[in-house]
């Protein structure tokens, strides 16, 4: 059967600076494996070699979370026969290569195991590591490999090889006879004699069964004695299986289970411990060290692993337990403590009999709770006394100077003068405990105090309602100071217990539960900053849940502490979070009357924020105040600067909030605002230059046809009679180019003619020169663009220009049923499904609306009133006619009070004006008279 394969390293084209080669032949969680160094050349090569010559049946690799090659080639060799035993002379084959992905999606935090199954014979396998993904965090372009694995078989001799290769061609036939058509190979010997894929041969001889314990994530995720104790209950499973044995298999197959997790949970603890050598924290990993083989011998206990590992085949003792010198340590009469921290990493041989213990909160590179996050353990045996295997154990490891494990030190002068009152109430033996120097008792103590305050009964007497809650605030104090996160979060729960039950249920007086309070809140407020990110998180939701309680919401205390401006010398991640609880507490209490925040405090609260020194609380300043802005707008902007105000806009803070703004009341941004309006002009000019190219190629066209058909190119646009031709293509004209005589200059009336388009009658001073042509090519409501030649012409003769002078008129053909210009293909249709509809007699069709338009009388009049008209029988597709009909009521406006504007000017000089003129009257008569006659 298929196994993990033992290798070492021969050879790497490099590696960084204090990373070993080797790391990569071990398999643990603390592995580290290899890493190539900085900028590097590419490709880079591993070369390992294998025990013994081997068919490699799968190959794993598990990348770095962001050092990550691109590919990675794999090839197998082997020395020739009676060779020297160098890597100069290994000849190899190439099996193929896999794709690394680039780790993106999971934001660089997961790692890849890539599994490839082949089948191929040889000795050294050599590693083509391709050059890496680009992402911020690999900063000098390396790449890494954090584990490889090997899983085949041995061939120790010809034999083995020959059964080998005679498996590969028996499978290959069959799977060729199976699949491939009849006659696809001559010969199946000539095949056999061919070399086949070693990826093919992978797939085909794919094994069915691989051992998970030889799997690459197994190792690399278990504690290594865990996992070679599961090792040895899967040997036992499987004789127990073959003896029938199926109630001890069942066992182990739960033991099993039960390792698995539990060697997981180790291999996260010794990670921990490893960070703890390495920042030199001492005390901590001595901790950790004590605290993992606690749990790791409460497991064994539970499983009963002595028994379990000692069944056999034969019935006989296996001494296979994993190596551990100090037996008295395995035959501890009960459990040992469940509440304590655990971490895998050196055996208990290894761990000497403190005299004391370190008292120093847990890092906060540990990522689950000391106390909470322990597996459970498992059910123990009845006649197990449980209280006194905890005494034990404690008294082994745990306790200092020789004191009995279910006492704690006494307390000193100073300490009995302190907790004089709480002493009073709860008894100097249970106040002891939380003055102990030991972390354990101090959290019984706390414990046994949330324990007495729930079956306290009901009492009427408020002085000594007062003593119970100031004594029993005064001990919660004293647990929020401690920084061991397990004591904390039984303080924590002590608070919460005595607002959340114990005031609702006795009453204190108001000005006890606020008295309380501004004990417990500055308490709160000073760990919001610790470094242990599981304490800071439980005590930032824990105050969130403080103010929503019934009895604390109406005092404002927690409101008004947050709020309260801090100095400028606050430190950075203390000053974030006050911000971020704030806006918590905004969200969830609201801008109410009884809710303690107002927009006054909380704007002066963010305006202190967004003066501190780092980036970070201006930020977080930020997100505030457009937060309170969803709530309070009007109220909001009254407390900051104008934003039309060029000073303040110079503020990018400033700049960010009114942003923020706008995104909230679902307006674009400023910036959003000045790109889109560059955006449209820059459209709005290539829209305009597109149109004068397209003028003036339609221009140059028509030059073109009128010179080959014998006509002056310069007549082009011109016009020769009284009206314009039907198709005349007036707009074709560039800007620049002279134009030929126009009807104005042609008319007897003079030039204001042409200051009126002859086809829609609109007048307008910019009709001259190319105003009139543009008016032409995109605005009368009587022409249209033909979309097939682009041709401007007049919609009454749209058909006929379909039919007689567009460039796609073999396209089109006239339909017999409604005389209207159809696209060939299509007039069939229209015939047979009766879809258009045959004229009225004596009336043409509109090509827009298909509305019947009177053909007689004033023929051009009718087409007109129907183009351009706004009443009923007035064109509704055509685009053109209502802005049409606006342009000529703007301007019908401008006109009328323009001509009143006059008319009253007029009035009132026309006195003047006329005494003017008979003074110029009298003296052309007195010139005249001197005028000698003839």
């Amino acid at each position: 059967m298929p196994h993990k394969i033992s290798f070492c390293v021969m050879h790497a084209s490099g590696s960084d600076t204090g990373v070993s080669l080797h790391d990569l032949e071990v398999h643990s969680p603390l592995a580290r494996g290899w890493q190539s160094p900085r900028f590097c050349l590419y490709p880079q090569e591993i070369v390992i070699q294998l025990a013994d010559k081997t068919r490699i049946r799968k190959l794993q690799l598990l990348a770095h979370q962001y050092l990550i090659p691109t590919k990675i080639e794999f090839y197998i060799g082997s020395l020739p026969p009676d060779h020297v035993t160098t890597l100069h002379g290994t000849r190899y084959k190439r099996l193929g290569y896999v794709g690394m992905s680039d780790n993106s999606k999971t934001g660089y935090k997961a790692r890849e195991l890539k599994s490839v199954h082949v089948d191929a014979v040889g000795q050294y396998l050599r590693l083509v590591i391709h050059k890496n993904h680009v992402n911020k965090y690999n900063v000098y372009n390396q790449v890494s490999l954090i584990a490889i694995n090997v899983i085949g078989d041995e061939i120790t001799s010809e034999e083995d090889m020959k059964l080998f290769e005679e498996d590969n061609n028996h499978k290959v036939n069959r799977v060729i006879k199976e699949f491939m058509p009849e006659g696809y190979f001559a010969e199946e010997s000539n095949h056999a004699n061919n070399e086949t894929d070693t990826a093919v041969l992978g797939g085909v001889n794919r094994k069915e069964y691989i051992s998970p314990m030889d799997d690459l994530a197994f190792d690399m995720y278990q504690d290594p004695e865990v996992a070679q104790v599961i090792r040895k209950l899967d040997v036992r499973k499987n004789e127990a299986v073959l003896q029938e044995q199926y109630d001890l298999a069942k066992k182990l197959k739960q033991a099993i289970a039960d390792l698995q997790k539990v060697g997981e949970k180790l291999g996260r603890y010794e990670v921990e411990k490893r960070r703890a050598i390495e920042t030199e924290d001492y005390d901590l990993a001595k901790i950790k060290k004590i605290q993992m083989e606690e749990y790791r011998l409460q497991i064994y206990q539970q499983l009963e692993l002595n028994d379990l590992l000692k069944l056999s085949k034969n019935g006989e003792n296996d001494a296979s337990l994993p190596p551990m010198k100090d037996e008295s340590l395995r035959n501890l009469p009960g459990q040992v403590r469940t509440n304590s921290p655990s971490s895998t990493g050196q055996r208990a041989s290894d761990i000497p009999a403190p005299a004391t213990i370190v008292d120093r909160p847990l890092p906060t590179l540990n990522k689950h709770s000391p106390s909470n996050n322990i597996p459970e353990p498992l059910p123990s045996k009845p006649d197990q006394n449980d209280a006194a295997g905890r005494d034990e154990a404690v008294s082994d490891s745990m306790m200092t100077g020789g004191l009995p494990s279910d006492h704690a030190e006494p307390m000193n002068e100073n300490a009995l003068r302190q907790a004089a009152a709480a002493i009073d109430v709860f008894g100097q033996e249970l106040v002891a405990k939380l003055f102990s120097k030991n972390w354990t008792f101090r959290e019984e103590a706390l414990a046994e105090i949330k324990q007495k305050l729930e079956n306290e009964p009901e009492t009427t007497d408020k002085d000594e309602v007062r003593n119970v809650l100031r004594a029993s605030i005064y001990l919660s104090s004293k647990g929020l100071k401690d920084k061991v996160f397990a004591v904390f979060i039984s303080a924590l729960s002590l608070v919460r217990s005595l607002y959340e039950d114990w005031i609702p249920k006795h009453k204190p007086h108001k000005a006890d539960t606020s008295h309380s309070l501004e004990v417990v809140i500055p308490d709160l407020m000073a760990r919001i900053g610790d470094t242990n990110a599981r304490l800071k998180a439980a005590n930032v939701d824990f105050i969130s849940e403080l103010a929503m309680y019934k009895e604390v919401r109406p005092l404002h205390c927690v409101p008004h502490h947050f709020v309260t401006p801090f100095k400028g010398t606050t430190q950075a991640k203390m000053a974030v979070m006050r911000v971020e609880i704030v806006e918590k507490l905004l969200k969830e209490l609201g801008i109410e009357k009884h809710s303690g925040l107002s927009v006054d405090n909380v704007m002066a609260f963010a305006k202190r924020a967004l003066e501190h020194t780092a980036g970070e609380v201006r930020e977080a300043s930020v997100h505030l105040i457009i937060e309170l802005y969803r709530l309070k707008a009007a109220a909001v902007r009254s407390h900051l600067p104008p934003e039309d105000d060029p000073k303040t806009m110079k503020n990018p803070l400033y700049c960010k909030i009114f942003d923020g703004m706008d995104r909230a009341d679902g307006k674009p941004t400023k910036a959003e605002r000045k790109a889109k309006a560059q955006s449209e002009k820059a459209s709005e000019k290539r829209q305009k230059q597109a149109e004068i190219e397209e003028l003036q190629q339609q221009l140059s066209e028509l030059r073109a046809a009128a010179v080959a058909q014998g006509q002056n190119p310069e007549d082009i646009g011109g016009q020769s009679g009284g009206k314009l031709s039907k198709t005349a293509n007036k707009d074709q004209l560039p800007k620049k180019m002279p134009r030929a005589p126009s009807i104005a200059e042609q008319s007897d009336f003079g030039d204001d003619i042409d200051k009126q388009c002859i086809f829609c009658g609109e007048e307008d001073k910019s009709f001259k020169d190319e105003g009139l042509d543009m008016h032409y090519w995109k605005y009368c409501p009587v022409l249209k663009r033909c979309n097939s030649c682009k041709q401007v012409v007049e919609i009454s003769a749209l058909n006929n220009h379909l039919l007689t002078e567009c460039e796609g008129r073999a396209k089109h053909a006239k339909c017999i049923r409604c005389t209207e210009t159809h696209l060939k293909n299509e007039v069939e249709r229209y015939v047979k499904d009766k879809i258009c509809q045959p004229p009225k007699p004596g009336m043409s069709k509109c090509p827009l609306c298909h509305v019947s338009i009177a053909a007689e009388d004033d023929k051009d009049s009718n087409w007109r009133k129907h183009l351009t008209g706004s009443g009923k029988d007035a064109c509704s597709k055509n685009p053109r006619r209502e802005p049409a009909i606006k342009r000529v009521r703007d301007k019908t406006a401008v006109r009328d009070k323009s001509q009143a504007s006059s008319e009253k000017n007029k009035l009132t000089s026309k006195a003047p004006e006329s005494t003017a003129k008979r003074r110029i009257a009298t003296k052309d008569k007195k010139a005249k008279s001197k005028i000698p006659r003839p």
